[in-house]
């Protein structure tokens, strides 16, 4: 079977959808856990049932974060090098952030001392938290539009900073992005634990998934009412090879909703994102925590969804030059890349969903405080 090159470009921008979503569903709950950990864990114990309840599956989790960023790398070239400018402190930070991951979970039960542990457990919580706001700013301020354009030869200027990137509608999103996770996780620790852990956790479900609900709907209203979007005027066919700065963009009020109006079945992703939501709650409160984590990933699926529709074909408007704006037609790699690239995923991808399964059918079950007594050296 071989694409034409159009069909290849919309291939892979839900290509990279795919595994940003895979990313937010499966390491998503390991950085909410993270974020629950000094509240939801009263004693040491508590705090090591917490961390060992996903302590085999973090590490392969993970790995969804550098598959996405290779594919982006490989797939839209242009993306890499301009988001890399523009969003530099802000993903240096975010790694700083996860190197408490590794080496928390190794070493923070080498040492009995309460204050080394509890230092650990701190900076467990910054490897979950920090992270999970600072994607939630980084698609917010996608949808502002980034500070960037390019000359006449594509050389990429960034005129922004990062404090710049701290602006309300941005935190607003990383509250977003903090309390879907937080739910995610929360929701995760509910069916692998029991006792008064998983009731807190099951209490963690429903503020988190409240805090959620409310703020992806005031985003949403501010979207329609308070940022302006992007559109596209004209570009040469999206089957053709073609420059950013070949096409003419202009910003406009309410652009952000122009799919939703031309396509009205895209209006399923907000309403995955909200019912999904509600759903989760309702079946944690039931207590049936399997089917609510099914429901807890939906709505994360839903919430990205939203903004990836919104936002297409555009993939980082640019606010200062709106022609240099980056799409799916024009910030991609060749065809030949593209066809390859895409072969390789339909091999391995599957493998990879099919593995993982595997791995989490066989390390199923409750993680309990006997649990960890019964293993004190070999638990994290």
């Amino acid at each position: 079977m071989i694409f034409d090159y159009v069909t290849l470009k919309l291939i892979w921008w839900l290509f990279v959808g795919l595994l940003l979503i895979g990313f937010a569903v499966m390491d998503g709950f390991d950085m909410g856990v993270g974020t629950l950990l000094p509240f939801l864990g009263k004693t040491d114990e508590e705090r090591r049932v917490i961390i060992n309840s996903v302590g085999a599956t973090w590490e392969g989790n993970q790995t969804w974060f550098i598959t996405a960023g290779g594919a982006i790398f490989a797939a839209w070239p242009l993306l890499y090098a301009a988001a890399f400018s523009s969003f530099y402190i802000a993903l240096m930070l975010t790694l700083f952030a996860l190197f408490f991951r590794p080496v928390g979970f190794d070493y923070r039960s080498k040492v009995h001392d309460p204050r080394w542990r509890n230092a650990w457990d701190w900076g467990l919580f910054a490897g979950g938290t920090v992270p999970a706001i600072i994607f939630g700013v980084a698609f917010g301020n996608l949808l502002l539009g980034m500070p960037f354009q390019y000359d006449a030869d594509l050389r990429v200027t960034y005129t922004g900073s990062f404090w710049a990137l701290l602006n309300p509608f941005a935190l607003l999103a990383g509250v977003v992005s903090l309390s879907m996770l937080t739910m995610h996780g929360a929701v995760y620790l509910q069916h692998r634990t029991d006792g008064e852990i998983c009731a807190r956790a099951k209490a963690a479900v429903k503020a988190s998934a409240i805090v959620l609900i409310i703020t992806f709907v005031l985003a949403g209203i501010w979207i329609a009412t308070g940022i302006e979007g992007y559109k596209i005027i004209s570009m040469p066919s999206p089957n053709a090879a073609f420059t950013p700065l070949a096409k003419v963009v202009e910003k406009s009020a309410g652009a952000w909703l122009n799919n939703y109006t031309l396509y009205p079945w895209t209006i399923f992703a907000p309403i995955l994102a909200i019912g999904a939501a509600i759903v989760a709650l309702l079946l944690s409160a039931a207590n049936r925590t399997a089917t609510a984590f099914i429901f807890s990933a939906l709505s994360v699926a839903g919430v990205i969804l939203t903004a990836g529709l919104a936002m297409f074909p555009f993939i980082m408007p640019s606010s200062t030059s709106p022609n240099s704006s980056l799409t799916a037609w024009d910030a991609v790699s060749s065809r030949r890349t593209l066809s390859i690239m895409f072969w390789a995923t339909v091999v391995f991808l599957p493998l990879i969903a099919a593995y993982t399964s595997w791995v989490f059918r066989v390390l199923r079950g409750k993680i309990t405080v006997q649990t960890i007594r019964e293993n004190e050296h070999t638990s994290y």
